[in-house]
């Protein structure tokens, strides 16, 4: 018997039938009445009516948010009174630290005003940025401080992969957790699938790790409000934050065959008290536990002060907001000279979208680069359908050819970076939690801007003449996959 047969014989039982269709209707009318982006709420709608039984199982697991509110209510408003009595407090300080910053590169305090009006992060000074191109630079970096460990080693990533790096990352863990560190570890449980054994060894060798918002079945695990953030902070004196997860793909030794170019980064001063904060705020939802506001997690004195004066946006599915998004737009606006934008995945949003336009309109140089290549054949084609409107505008793109450009890196004008774990698209601004630096330092971006013209070095510029003359079916194409995107 065919599955078309079976199919049929099923369909002709009322008995089937019945509650097929009341489920179809009731997951129409939740669909309208929930209040979703219009786009999104027509593409379930769509693909409900096209492919009924393929529509249910695609809403099922990637279309509810009925852990959102849940969400909300366990982790964006944890220790809140404690939080809002400490902006009131410093709050004369905080406005001094704009006035100087403000002093030194005008308009683009945007961003970082906005984040502090929301209350979501507050301006430090005199920090150390240590800018670390792909693995290569990052995983040293990271052993060594790792090595160094005298009180607690916090870590939350995306991907945790027990390969090559893996292993020598554990090793260390384990090693420092018998010498009496405190180890706490959060792991996403849909992004880190296939690390079970690693798991069952940290734990026995007493190492706290948490899997963020647990997946019984795999293969069914609902892909939504992910926790895509890479952190480490240790001893609340020494962070890392940026795009690359712990995984040997990264160091680009020849084992794998595509090259990965990614960028981290190291963070010495105050601004590890806010890493830590995002830190604990993840381990208080996953773990359900508390920490008090005080050293060593918070408060220490700096002794490596650097110039650079930055704040983190963060931001989820619990978040108000898009922050992340806000941030980039305010940054957009303000940017008079040039925009230098590195994203993996680009499916941005309108607002996005015009803000671009309206910079290279004004005459300011926005150049992009996307990757050649890359991990997801639907998102590289509905990141294809944006670009016609984009080189209409002025605006240079580039497609990175040595590998997968999976950096997530702006700069404004040569004077702030925006380095994190966000992408320019809408699972980032909306769905999964994600974090990224808002940094003021015109050394700092130097080396950014560099890293972005030896990039353009291994990559080849499109033009619309070029662009214009892409085939029906690759259009189409294009077309179709940017209309599946509301339902990733």
């Amino acid at each position: 018997m065919t599955l078309w047969d079976l199919a049929l014989r099923l369909t002709s039982q009322w008995y089937w039938v019945v509650p097929f269709i009341l489920a179809y209707l009731g997951v129409i009318m939740t669909i309208l009445l929930d209040n979703k982006n219009p786009a999104k709420s027509i593409a379930y709608i769509m693909l409900l009516a096209l492919v009924p039984v393929l529509g249910l199982v695609v809403y099922y697991f990637f279309g509810r948010d009925y852990r959102k509110q849940r969400i909300f209510n366990l982790k964006g408003a944890v220790d809140s009174p404690i939080i809002e009595s400490f902006w009131t407090d410093h709050r004369l300080e905080f406005e001094r630290r704009f006035e100087r910053t403000e002093k030194q590169f005008g308009d683009l305090i945007a961003p970082a005003r906005l984040i502090f009006n929301q209350h979501q992060g507050v301006l430090s000074e005199h920090n150390k940025i240590t800018l670390l191109i792909n693995g290569e630079s990052k995983f040293p970096e990271v052993l060594r401080s790792l090595e160094q460990a005298k009180h607690h080693i916090h870590m939350e990533y995306y991907i945790f992969s027990y390969d090559d790096i893996g292993k020598k990352v554990v090793d260390i863990l384990m090693r420092k957790a018998r010498e009496g560190v405190e180890i706490r570890i959060i792991i996403d449980d849909f992004g880190s699938q296939k690390n079970r054994k690693m798991v069952r060894r940290l734990r026995k060798a007493k190492v706290e790790v948490y899997r963020f918002m647990p997946v019984t079945f795999p293969f069914l695990a609902q892909a939504n409000f992910r926790n895509h953030r890479k952190i480490i902070v240790i001893d609340g004196r020494v962070g890392f934050e940026g795009g690359i997860n712990i995984d040997e793909r990264y160091i680009n030794s020849g084992k794998h065959r595509l090259y990965w170019r990614d960028t981290h980064i190291k963070v010495e001063g105050p601004l590890v008290n806010q890493l830590q904060l995002q830190f604990l705020l993840s381990w208080h939802f996953t773990a359900k536990m508390k920490f008090p506001f005080e050293r060593p997690y918070f408060g220490n004195e700096f002794e490596t002060p650097g110039d650079a004066t930055a704040t983190l946006v963060a931001s989820g599915p619990d978040s108000p907001r898009p922050y992340c998004m806000e941030a980039i737009l305010a940054a957009i606006n303000q940017a008079k000279k040039r925009i230098w934008i590195v994203t993996p995945y680009f499916i941005p949003t309108d607002q996005i979208i015009t803000a671009l336009q309206i910079a290279a309109s004004n005459g300011v140089d926005v150049q992009m680069i996307l990757p050649g290549k890359s991990d997801s054949h639907v998102v590289k084609h509905a990141s294809l359908s944006y670009i016609r409107p984009l080189l209409r505008s002025g605006i240079r793109i580039f497609f990175y050819e040595k590998g997968f450009a999976h950096a997530k890196t702006m700069t404004f004008d040569g004077q702030v970076a925006i380095i994190g774990t966000a992408n320019m698209d809408t699972r980032s601004f909306y769905i999964n939690f994600e974090i990224a630096a808002v940094i003021y330092d015109k050394k700092l971006c130097e080396e950014v801007d560099k890293s972005f013209l030896n990039d353009l070095k291994q990559s080849k510029e499109v033009t619309f003449r070029d662009w214009s003359k892409r085939s029906f079916y690759n259009r189409l194409l294009d077309s179709v996959c940017r209309l599946l995107t509301p339902l990733l």
